[in-house]
């Protein structure tokens, strides 16, 4: 989390460099969400908006419906962060919005189309956009264009959220992948036609609820049957190094091919 907080307070607005594993740095034009399924219930972005309120972080003086939300995790637009990406001299792999989510119903989709015309606008960046609101993405996914430096991911934290890769597989992304992170539950015999790279992880923070060895080894063997790049990011628990990367005594670094990755992301460690 202490990427992000470096990211969202900073005076002059620019992202900071990302510690998470699988991207380079962080862009938040949206902040704050609700929580919609099981694998919200723990959410590291509810409890930092909260700090960040706290602290006078303007972006985070939204506050959301207590049921679902929090202090300074009400749904806001950052207009003034859209030019962000422009200023960045060398080119990146962008984690699109880690403090919300830019499907959410509350995002205009001409919010949306003005995002994607700004990554479009920067193809010397790779962007990866991470949604639990599937079918918005699909109906949403038809309206706007999608460059091909645009990669997009559900998370699917058990076998229920299965239903979000269909709606997946309906967007003409050049990169579709699936986020199963933390992981609830056994992903049994799942279908990844259509999908391009898998990340599996386990919950960090005080309340972690643990995952079973199992259901990373049956995730991380349906994607090698169906040639599809695997990527283990943590088992968690009180911090998300706290129980390391090593799967079977090697770290699985597996990336989707494109041409836009930076030369940090190309090699799979062995």
């Amino acid at each position: 989390m202490f990427d992000i907080l470096i990211e969202t307070t900073r005076r002059d607005g620019m992202a900071d460099r990302s510690s998470i594993e699988w991207t380079e740095a962080t862009w938040n034009p949206t902040t704050g969400c609700d929580r919609i399924s099981a694998g919200c219930d723990n959410c590291y972005a509810l409890t930092l908006a909260k700090r960040l309120k706290a602290m006078g972080s303007p972006k985070y003086q939204t506050d959301g419906d207590e049921r679902t939300s929090g202090p300074g995790f009400g749904v806001a637009l950052h207009p003034d962060a859209l030019s962000i990406p422009q200023r960045w001299r060398e080119p990146r792999v962008v984690f699109v919005n880690s403090m919300s989510d830019l499907f959410h119903a509350r995002v205009p989709v001409s919010f949306v189309k003005q995002v994607f015309d700004v990554m479009a606008a920067t193809p010397q960046h790779t962007y990866q956009i991470l949604t639990k609101r599937a079918k918005r993405l699909a109906a949403i996914g038809s309206k706007v264009a999608w460059p091909s430096n645009v990669w997009i991911g559900v998370s699917v934290e058990d076998e229920g959220q299965l239903a979000r890769v269909r709606h997946l597989t309906l967007v003409p992304a050049a990169v579709r992948f699936i986020s199963a992170e933390p992981l609830l539950g056994p992903l049994r015999d799942i279908n990844l036609e259509g999908i391009d790279w898998v990340i599996a992880g386990g919950e960090s923070g005080p309340r972690a609820r643990p995952v079973d060895p199992e259901w990373i080894r049956q995730l991380r063997d349906d994607s090698v049957a169906q040639r599809v790049p695997f990527f283990f990011k943590q088992w968690g628990g009180a911090t998300p190094k706290a129980g390391g990367r090593t799967l079977d005594g090697r770290l699985w670094d597996e990336m989707p091919e494109s041409p836009r990755r930076s030369d940090r992301l190309l090699v799979a460690s062995m």
